[in-house]
């Protein structure tokens, strides 16, 4: 499994209020072995077919990291 090391060090387990973009969220799912392209996560989003919490703040999505790992475990169970 490959991730963007300019992500890598941004990608911290300490803060779950920490809000995430969906191309952070994105690469935050892949290191827990759920591998979504930021499209897909709007696609979830918009359709509502059960994909991860999200929180718009001035018309951008933003994922709470603790709610997003939250999901991914779900999802892995």
């Amino acid at each position: 499994m490959m991730t963007d090391p300019a992500l890598a060090p941004s990608i911290e387990f300490d803060d779950d209020e920490h809000l995430l973009t969906r191309a952070k969220a994105s690469a935050f799912l892949a290191l827990m072995g759920i591998r979504l392209k930021p499209a897909t996560l709007a696609r979830l989003w918009s359709t509502a077919a059960g994909g991860p919490p999200c929180r718009h703040i001035r018309s951008k999505p933003f994922y709470p990291r603790g709610l997003l790992r939250a999901w991914a475990q779900s999802q892995i169970s």
